[in-house]
């Protein structure tokens, strides 16, 4: 009673229960925060992860240009569902290199944090020429003219380097070698040797099966690559974090 008695001082005088209010805000915000200032990073690294080759990234600024993040999601929640239908949960350094995020909050579609290397590249081709051909249900409009929208990859230099300022690990060789990263990428008889040497694991071929680098070209060598950096089956978590 006598804790009620005094509880009703707060109550009753807007003034302290200002200042309470806020000491407890503070003191509440120094237990979450403080402890931040002494690790290096809140995100574990996980082996595997690497920067997108100047292609992926490109392809990147395509998929969010054509608002495809307003329709998937690229985060897997640890539920069941979602873990026994999309793959593994999402991991927080899987996008350590994402700039923004493509987490998502709807899911007109599914998810795509794992759709890389799932289906083919024929697949993509027909899904984005006409979805309604693969997926007769599908929503989705066409992006088939994405494959008469060439690149020459004059500004991906540009770009990589952007990226670099923001702390995605591009080194002087990455950059100095963007442009020839990119071409080579998407070209199955060029020498690509430094490409893989610089981006463990990237995919070299023609993505759009046509002459030349297109948008389509890029957009399916970053779809191809959504999920694939990171070894699940040998993946095991941090305990101490």
């Amino acid at each position: 009673m006598q804790i009620l008695e005094k509880h009703k001082i707060l109550e009753k005088n807007a003034t302290l229960l200002l200042v309470f209010s806020f000491l407890v805000v503070t003191i509440g915000g120094i237990v979450e925060i403080a402890p931040l200032f002494y690790i290096d990073s809140t995100i574990e690294e996980v082996e595997g992860m690497r920067p997108y080759t100047p292609l992926e990234l490109t392809g990147r600024d395509v998929y969010i240009r054509e608002g495809c993040y307003v329709c998937h999601s690229q985060m897997i929640r640890p539920m069941r569902d979602e873990v026994e239908r999309y793959g593994h949960y999402s991991l927080a350094a899987e996008s350590m290199y994402d700039h923004p995020f493509q987490w998502g909050s709807k899911r007109t579609g599914p998810d795509l944090a794992r759709v890389g290397e799932r289906y083919s590249d024929e697949w993509h081709l027909d899904h984005l020429r006409d979805p309604r051909a693969v997926v007769p249900e599908s929503i989705m409009p066409s992006y088939g003219f994405l494959e008469n929208r060439m690149l020459s990859g004059e500004n991906v230099m540009d770009r990589v380097q952007t990226d670099a300022l923001v702390g995605v690990p591009y080194d002087d060789a990455m950059i100095a070698a963007a442009r020839e990263d990119f071409l080579a990428q998407a070209d199955p008889d060029a020498d690509a040797s430094g490409m893989e040497e610089r981006y463990p694991g990237a995919q070299q071929r023609n993505f759009d099966r046509q002459p030349g680098v297109s948008e389509m070209d890029a957009l399916i060598a970053y779809l191809q690559v959504l999920g694939t950096m990171v070894d699940f089956s040998t993946f095991e978590p941090d305990p101490n974090r």
